[in-house]
């Protein structure tokens, strides 16, 4: 747990010096647990992101864009009446807990002077949002309800009166000296850090590991110094917010933690590495479950071709004894001298052979020489013909699979717009019914809109994220001395740079963006091709964003999520 309560304190600190005395101007929702409150302070608009996810809960101001819905959820309705317009008087944390207080003033609809509170409670799952009329201390309303029967404690429900969670009665560790340290470890009962955590507040297993670390051997003489030391750092904010990977794990504080052995990434202020952190996290974890369905129905029709391909191989297999049934119907046709009805084979010369040896012909013993002989004919030709037929069968599975894998790739890297444009594509192609068809009204269809970044140098680069994007992209967008890339032979996304002549640099840049957004993510030095889009072409019948191209270069990239950061318009 990296939000703990001594993170809150610095997180908090941020928010006030940015936001406190700004106005609130626009509120939004765009997703079940996250708020949006654009703020005007220091001249400038900031958004601060208050999020409640029950994996990703935090407060920070963002610089990430984010889509609204056509129709506001209620709460959000809600937070607009009573908190647009008004002042941010001041940001506090409650003690050391991971609860966070926005205290605003304004004028309510009657021109009254109102004082309002919004409380952001980083618990986790049981994380909330809770909207307060300061006067009377009662819930006017929060993004969670919660009756007594789920808490006997409290309710968080509208009418109720805001009860703060149960007080844990831990030691503030800001306050402590080397004696506190010492009366509230037992260092015969091993497991320091969890004796810290369980006796101070604010304090997450984390914080506690990376203190035992900094004390060496943990005793009564290291201990309570390096507990000191790292507390005075927090206390006086002297903070390195950084971003440890630890074989491939990720996590983040307010400074580098060194018992992890790790790579680490250091940030100027706490709210850019928490964007950088949640980067695409909570927005993969919302896609995951809105396209669950498509996921799994991909998956499967992936895996049914895969299977058909296999039994299409093994009748292929059975079809390359056409020329077996051609050769023995064209040898006893010579022979039926030698043949004579009941017999079960006979042997003859294979006159097709160099040293024209013999070859023994089976025969049903039922059919006279001459019918024995069209036998074989017939079974060449339905040999013949199925061998053809399959090798189409197969051919058309694997453009079904290659389609499939790139629709896989494309779900790893979508956003829930993203989602229902190949949940639309999969109607259009009729992997799913369609559930508007039968209705009179019909849905206005929105172009689609495409990611956009922009290279070191300036030049705008353009990417399509699925079949619907890349066709648009490729075919609408992108004009014909335009660049464009994809990754060679790996299913990925179409990329456009708006140039003719764009920079090594750009070409490089743009190669990277491909590569991120393909199948090739998580490799190192993948092949990416590029070429004019007067180039690229797309065959008649072929599928949503297949296409063929010639003239091409390839350069070798590896995927950089921190380029792809700054890069992103």
């Amino acid at each position: 747990m990296s939000f703990d309560g001594l993170f809150t304190r610095a997180i908090t600190k941020e928010l006030s010096e940015a936001l406190r005395g700004g106005r609130i101007n626009k509120i939004h929702q765009p997703f079940k647990n996250e708020i949006v409150l654009v703020i005007r302070a220091g001249g400038k608009n900031h958004k601060l992101l208050l999020s409640v996810h029950p994996s990703y809960a935090r407060a920070q101001i963002t610089t990430e864009s984010y889509e609204n819905p056509n129709e506001p959820p209620m709460f959000c309705m809600l937070l607009r009446k009573h908190l647009e317009g008004y002042i941010l008087e001041d940001i506090h944390q409650v003690g050391l807990e991971r609860m966070i207080v926005l205290d605003v003033k304004g004028r309510n609809e009657l021109g009254d002077l109102s004082s309002k509170q919004l409380v952001i409670e980083i618990m986790g799952r049981h994380s909330n949002i809770i909207l307060i009329d300061k006067t009377r201390n009662m819930i006017l309303d929060s993004i969670k309800h919660v009756s007594y029967a789920l808490n006997s404690h409290r309710a968080i429900l509208p009418g109720q009166e805001y009860k703060l969670p149960p007080a844990q009665n831990k030691y503030n560790p800001l306050e402590a000296t080397e004696e506190d340290v010492l009366k509230r470890v037992d260092f015969n009962a091993g497991k320091i850090d969890k004796q810290l955590v369980e006796q101070f507040a604010g304090l997450s297993p984390l914080l506690a590991r990376e203190i035992v670390h900094e004390a060496g051997i943990a005793n009564r003489n290291t201990l309570p110094k390096a507990f000191i030391s790292r507390m005075e750092k927090i206390k006086t904010y002297q903070n390195e917010p950084s971003i440890m990977n630890a074989h491939g794990k990720e996590m983040f504080y307010l400074f580098p933690m060194t018992h992890t052995s790790s790579e680490v990434q250091s940030f100027s202020n706490i709210s850019e590495m928490l964007d950088r952190f949640y980067f695409g996290k909570a927005q993969r974890d919302r896609v995951k479950q809105q396209g669950n369905d498509l996921e799994r129905l991909i998956n499967n029709e992936r895996d049914k071709n895969k299977k058909k391909i296999d039994k299409l191989q093994k009748t292929l297999v059975d079809a390359q004894n056409a020329e077996e049934y051609q050769l023995f119907g064209e040898l006893l046709t010579a022979n039926l001298y030698a043949v004579e009805k009941g017999m079960t084979s006979v042997e003859v010369i294979n006159y097709y052979d160099e040293n024209a040896g013999m070859v023994t012909i089976p025969l049903d013993p039922q059919k006279s020489p001459s019918d024995n002989a069209q036998r074989y004919f017939t079974k060449y030709q339905k040999a013949k013909t199925a061998r053809k037929i399959v090798q189409e069968q197969i051919e058309k599975a694997n453009e079904e699979v290659l389609y499939f894998e790139t629709l896989i790739q494309q779900m790893e890297t979508a956003s829930i717009k993203d989602i229902e444009e190949i949940r639309q594509e999969l109607i259009e192609e009729g992997y799913i019914r369609d559930r508007q068809k039968n209705k009179s009204k019909k849905q206005v269809v929105a172009k689609p809109v495409l990611d956009q970044y922009v290279s070191s140098d300036g030049t705008d680069i353009l990417v399509g994220k699925n079949n619907k994007q890349n066709d648009y992209l490729t075919n609408k967008v992108a004009s014909r001395d335009d660049v464009w890339l994809h990754t060679k032979d790996i299913p990925g996304s179409h990329v456009v740079i708006r140039s003719k002549t764009p920079s090594d640099n750009t070409i490089l840049e743009a190669a990277n963006i491909a590569s991120y957004f393909s199948k090739a993510r998580s490799s190192s030095s993948v092949p990416v091709d590029f070429t004019q889009v007067r180039h690229v072409k797309k065959p008649n019948g072929a599928k949503p964003g297949f296409v063929i191209y010639d003239n091409q270069q390839t350069v070798y990239v590896t995927p950089d999520e921190n380029l792809i950061i700054q890069l992103k318009k």
